[in-house]
């Protein structure tokens, strides 16, 4: 008999067992799988799921905009896990007619936590989940103590993007003590330096993804701001949910 349950998005999936054959199209949940004890039943990933090193002989199915269904047919997975943001829309919905396809959206950390809770259930891993979760909880109470400062947080380069306010890195700013410039915006908006200059930033922190800022925007930038720092962050400490919060809570506080 089927069970039944809510994806993130609020679709309704049936699975007949726990799921044993596992592609993920996420990267921060790939990790998270192998970290619940799950490496043997990750069947699937993107080009994009590189942590641990030890999932890089598990079957690429393409990246996470542009996977390929023959080789996802090929494994015969019985659950698909995917990301409302992170992957092509049309691409999961032709997979859910197929496979059950479990989405995720994790727009904040909260819903990092519901989505671990929620995978704990689908996957027969409640015990583990609960308790990453409740030393995730322990650690974000750890960030709270910090004086708030004004950030530009730049995912992008020709043109400048930053994040708005509906976004798990705004979250993570906002709980590593930083005031997102940007959060009257939402999603990922191009900006300029003459509006970053009017909003009057007391730090800007250059991204190490999805564009790889190095030491020379940081000189092409400080021409414009020669008055407050500019930094360059662990991109993935900021935008990858699931376990990596319990490796970098550490990052985050220090910053």
């Amino acid at each position: 008999m089927s069970r039944l349950f809510k994806d993130q998005i609020g679709r309704t999936i049936a699975i007949s067992e726990i799921p044993k054959r596992i592609i993920s199209l996420v990267p921060s949940i790939t990790e998270l799988l192998y970290d619940l004890g799950l490496e043997a039943n990750i069947l699937g990933r993107t080009t994009f799921c590189v942590h641990p090193a030890a999932l890089q002989s598990v079957t690429k199915v393409g990246s996470t905009k542009k996977v390929h269904y023959d080789r996802i047919a090929a494994l015969t997975p019985d659950l698909i896990i995917a990301n409302k943001e992170e992957n092509d829309k049309v691409q999961v919905e032709y997979l859910a007619e197929r496979y059950p396809t479990w989405v995720s959206d994790v727009p904040h950390f909260d819903a990092a936590m519901d989505m671990i809770y929620q995978l704990g259930t689908v996957l027969g891993k409640e015990a583990a989940c609960q308790a990453i979760i409740a030393e995730s909880i322990q650690f974000k109470a750890f960030l709270g103590n910090k004086r708030v400062k004004k950030a530009a947080y730049l995912i992008w380069y020709k043109p400048y993007m930053t994040i708005g306010k509906d976004t798990y890195i705004h979250d993570l700013l906002r709980l590593s003590g930083f005031t997102n410039i940007f959060a009257s915006q939402t999603r990922y908006p191009i900006c300029t330096i003459e509006e970053i200059k009017s909003l009057h930033p007391e730090i800007i922190l250059l991204s190490s993804e999805p564009f790889p800022f190095k030491e020379q925007h940081i000189a092409e930038l400080a021409i414009h701001f020669p008055n407050i720092p500019i930094k360059l962050v662990d991109g993935e400490a900021f935008s990858w949910y699931g376990t990596r919060f319990l490796e970098t809570y550490e990052y985050l506080m220090n910053l």
